[in-house]
């Protein structure tokens, strides 16, 4: 008999429909529960073993992210008849060893080969061996003695390094290297930061070799972030992922969420203990039993008003690797979490990090638009092209990209969305590794099934053929139009070359730049990166933005950085100057750490009204992982601010898309600051409740909110600012929410 005949049989006898007492009824009741949830479990058991499956399939020496297979197949190479001295192997084999983590190996290799290869070969494994020397360094002090500045930039401080032997041989290989090689800008780059590492920069660095000017800071006075990720009880050391900052529970305070990129990478779940300390609630939730997934980002996609988690897998990964599931995660409401996948409709196998959930038909409920990396991607046999799933409003989802005409075939590394013309329908801008931009309009429903129309030409964006990474809509002049910030990551050399040339004045046009196209309000955009600041090396993964100091103007993080190991450059951060420009405060920040940067979040963990930053770091190898950092805002100045959580009735219930406006008094001006409700960047996502700065402003005179979907406005007037405050769709007041101001640690914010 068909499942769902048992189980209506049995819900019909329940309610009566059929003759039977009262005790079988009630125990058949129990029984078609328990069967519903089997199935429920079952179905996730299903993609756990999906998951599973995929895995072990990933240990293949084609798998461009498995260098322990590679390993494996340099030893069996080594171990033939006249070849355990081979050059070429030994340098592969060394340069694996670095991406497994085993960097001590790895130099015992080089140093082999030092002894047993003529000096003319020498050139050809120089670099690697002093960057396997650098790696060493790293892995003594910033890795296995770590501290809140380490490999923090400038290095300084606690961040010089306490086990010196790596950085001096490494110095000593990149001098034997320059010495033949001066223009070689990427190990001039790598001599400075190793000379950096032992406190002896700039003094020491022989004078032909000398980057100048790397250890000065913005003049913008900026009080430094402090990393207090393991003061509060995040002690995270993993790959590269995402990390969704928001509140789980329902409690009033912001968890954190955190994913990592392999498919053996746990998740992890830190629930705010509301004493300024999180717990490890990964275990007793079941997310630790979800594994993989390079980003991740909140949803409430059955309006239940629970947070809910998407998990996108299989970024990156060429030659079918990439082929893996996403998955969406159920918020039970007790503290745990189920993969309703497969029950949802939302089951595919396409490579994929990037995707956005609004309400595409505004009829109230989210649907997902997801981008898959389908162009270049070395997969010969599978299609993939994007893909938009609506929302059925009932726990499941139809995909309709053709019908709705937004199935792009491209190489999909950034997605988001917003209303950039007002027309009061969401549109998605999306960013590719193949050049290509799309900017989709959203022209209105046709049968529930929204109609998009690619304006990418009109828009004036097209131009930009380069290859770009994250990205995200956001009003950064407070103009009240969404304008669009794209993140250039099209190199053809470590990093630090880059960022050597820059510093020396030799910068490369359009490498690693910030992209800032400004919102023309008729359809198009003007490309405003120069005259804003933002044409810098930075070469963006993750990254997000939010408001350091209050102002009301978006300020902006970068996590940075590639796969290659030799690319140590900072993350960056940029502080917003009233809507003008951009001016770099990464160093006197001290957010600009050297290693891998990905999820971003900007959040306001302690209710005090300052928004601190959470940054999963970690490369895409075993050997590239790191300890993520929590830098907490140890406040910049006086100014004030106002936090809103919106509760939508007939919107979406996470209000997701919908607008706020806040008009208040600022030193005698009056003035406006916009916000759309969303988890901000495409890579790394923020609270859906909105933490705004005010400036100096000591009431707040409206509060505007176009509920997204109804389209329906409300104001508010006379709001005390720095306060919590929660709006409910259709309720004529708002509020307030009483919340615990949180302390960490008071000695340690000091030092």
């Amino acid at each position: 008999m068909p499942k769902n005949v048992i189980v209506n049989f049995a819900l019909s006898l329940a309610r009566g429909k059929t003759s039977l007492n009262i005790y079988a009824k009630f125990l058949l009741l129990i029984l078609a529960m328990s069967f519903i949830t089997s199935c429920r479990e079952s179905s996730e058991g299903k993609m756990i073993q999906i998951i599973a499956g995929l895995n072990q399939k990933d240990y293949n020496s084609r798998n461009p992210f498995c260098p322990e297979a590679k390993v494996a197949q340099c030893d069996s190479l080594l171990k033939l008849p006249g070849r355990e001295n081979d050059f070429y192997l030994l340098n592969t084999k060394a340069k694996l060893l670095l991406e497994t983590g085993d960097e001590t190996q790895a130099v015992a290799i080089y140093e082999k080969m030092v002894r047993g290869t003529d000096s003319s070969k020498r050139d050809l494994f120089e670099p690697d061996m002093a960057l396997a020397y650098m790696r060493l360094g790293e892995r003594t002090n910033c890795m296995l003695n770590h501290n809140r500045m380490s490999c923090t930039y400038p290095i300084r401080d606690n961040a010089i390094h306490v086990n010196q032997t790596g950085s001096r041989h490494a110095i000593a290989v990149y001098e034997s290297i320059l010495k033949k090689h001066p223009a070689d800008l990427e190990s001039r780059w790598m001599l400075n930061i190793a000379y950096m590492t032992l406190g002896h920069y700039p003094d020491s660095v022989p004078k032909p070799f000398l980057i100048p000017d790397l250890d000065k800071t913005s003049a913008t006075k900026i009080k430094p972030f402090i990393d207090m990720a393991a003061d509060v009880g995040i002690k995270l050391k993993s790959r590269a992922g995402g990390v969704i900052a928001d509140d789980f529970n329902n409690d009033g305070y912001l968890d954190i969420v955190t994913s990592g990129t392999e498919l053996d990478d746990h998740m992890h779940y830190f629930q705010n203990n509301q004493d300024g300390t999180f717990i490890d609630k990964s275990e007793t939730s079941g997310l630790r039993k979800f594994t993989g997934g390079l980003n991740i980002q909140q949803t409430d996609y059955n309006n239940d008003g629970k947070m809910d988690i998407f998990v996108l897998r299989g970024a990156w990964k060429k030659n079918g690797f990439g082929n893996q599931p996403a998955s969406l995660l159920r918020n039970n409401g007790d503290g745990t979490f189920t993969d309703v996948t497969i029950p949802a409709g939302l089951l595919f196998y396409h490579p994929t990090q990037a995707a956005v959930w609004a309400d595409f038909n505004n009829d109230g409920w989210l649907d997902v638009f997801v981008g898959a990396e389908g162009f270049n991607n070395g997969d010969s046999v599978n299609i993939h092209r994007s893909m938009i799933y609506i929302n059925n409003r009932n726990g499941t989802f139809t995909e309709v990209g053709h019908k709705a005409h937004c199935d792009v075939m491209s190489y999909v590394k950034g997605v988001t969305s917003a209303d950039f013309n007002h027309d009061g329908w969401p549109d998605v801008f999306i960013s590719t590794m193949d050049g290509r931009k799309y900017l989709l309009k959203n022209k209105g429903n046709s049968g529930n099934i929204p109609d998009f129309e690619d304006v990418t030409k009109q828009s004036w964006i097209l131009a930009n053929t380069n290859s770009t990474f994250t990205t995200w809509f956001f009003d950064y002049n407070n103009d009240s139009w969404q304008d669009i910030l794209i993140a250039d990551y099209k190199f053809e050399a470590p990093l630090g070359y880059y960022s050597a040339a820059e510093a020396l004045g030799k910068p490369i046009p359009n490498a690693g730049n910030i992209y800032l196209y400004k919102n023309n309000h008729n359809g198009t955009f003007t490309d405003v990166t120069k005259q804003t600041g933002l044409d810098k090396v930075v070469f963006s993964m993750g990254a997000n933005f939010g408001d350091i100091d209050n102002d009301g103007f978006p300020d902006l993080y970068f996590g940075t950085g590639n796969p290659d190991f030799g690319s140590l450059i900072p993350n960056k951060m940029f502080r917003n100057v009233d809507g003008q420009r951009f001016e770099d405060v990464t160093g006197v920040s001290g957010t600009g750490n050297l290693q891998k940067g990905h999820g971003v979040a900007f959040a306001d963990f302690r209710n005090r009204g300052l928004q601190d930053i959470f940054i999963e770091m970690g490369g895409a190898y075993a050997g590239d992982a790191y300890t993520s950092a929590l830098y907490v805002n140890p406040g910049q100045n006086d100014n004030n601010w106002i936090s809103i959580k919106a509760e939508g009735i007939k919107s979406n219930k996470a209000a997701i898309g919908s607008r706020l406006k806040i008009t208040f008094v600022d030193n005698g001006v009056k003035r406006s600051v916009y916000r759309d409700l969303n988890s901000g960047g495409s890579f790394g996502s923020s609270p859906i409740q909105a933490e705004i700065g005010v400036g100096h402003a000591g009431l707040i005179e409206e509060l505007e909110i176009t509920w997204a979907g109804s389209h329906s406005v409300q104001r508010f007037r006379n709001l005390k600012v720095n306060q919590f405050y929660h709006i409910t769709e259709g309720k004529g007041k708002v509020a307030l929410v009483q919340l615990k101001k949180l302390s960490i640690n008071n000695m340690a914010m000091k030092m």
